[in-house]
């Protein structure tokens, strides 16, 4: 019974010498014979989602140029734990006066002009960044509301922002950014004097991420493994049935 065992042994050890040098070869000769062409990458999507609180300004100024009711609206935030080091953001907005009583006025606030019928007129936007050297950006357009309340010196804000680009880490970003704004008046204050508040944002980005391709050579591996399991199955089976 050894004796035969070692029988078949010493041509499957043979044979898969020869597969081996086989594989090997085919695979020397893959990469001599392929093009060299670039590594090929598959798109993923990786999603990051974090909260960042900012002390915030909030400006509106009267754009009688453009047309009744109409404002300009600058928001700038600073928060010195941001992740990411977005610590700093600036939002442009065109507003209009869309509800107005004898104790408060509501807005409506968007980067695109076209939402108010406004022509020839740039859109404007956000940025997220940080005020050192880190990199890292987030672009995007907000469309939001706020009420002003006279009544109790507040104004109350929330919106979304779509993303629409970003560098660092952030390079190619998609997603959105929903905030929710309190600012409070100082009715001492002189007319066009910034708002002090504090918004809390919540950041949900997608960023593309390169995954490598499998190559050629990877496919003639596998298949070399394949024909090698393949081969000892059969030699099992040769041995136990014959």
């Amino acid at each position: 019974m050894l004796r035969s065992r070692i029988a078949w042994l010493i041509p499957v050890a043979l044979t898969l010498v020869g597969l081996g040098s086989n594989v090997k070869s085919a695979i020397g000769a893959s990469l001599r014979d392929a093009p060299r062409t670039p590594q090929r990458f598959a798109i993923a999507q990786t999603t990051t989602n974090f909260d960042v609180t900012y002390k915030t300004l909030f400006s509106l100024q009267p754009r009688t140029d453009l047309g009744e009711g109409i404002f300009r609206a600058t928001v700038t935030g600073e928060s010195k734990d941001a992740l990411y080091g977005l610590t700093n953001f600036e939002s442009n907005t065109y507003g209009k006066l869309i509800e107005s009583t004898e104790t408060s006025q509501k807005f409506q606030f968007s980067a695109d002009p076209a939402a108010f019928g406004l022509k020839n007129q740039t859109i404007l936007g956000d940025v997220y960044f940080n005020a050192g050297n880190n990199p890292n950006k987030v672009f995007g357009t907000a469309n939001d509301t706020a009420t002003i309340n006279f009544a109790n010196n507040t104004v109350m804000g929330g919106g979304e922002i779509t993303l629409t680009g970003g560098a660092g880490i952030f390079e190619n970003a998609s997603g959105k950014i929903t905030f929710i704004q309190q600012d409070k008046l100082d009715p001492t204050a002189p007319p066009g004097t910034p708002v002090v508040g504090e918004a809390t944002l919540k950041f949900f980005v997608q960023t593309p991420k390169k995954v490598p391709e499998p190559t050629a050579t990877t496919t003639l591996v596998g298949i070399g493994v394949i024909g090698t399991g393949l081969l000892l199955r059969r030699q099992r089976n040769k041995n136990t049935f014959g």
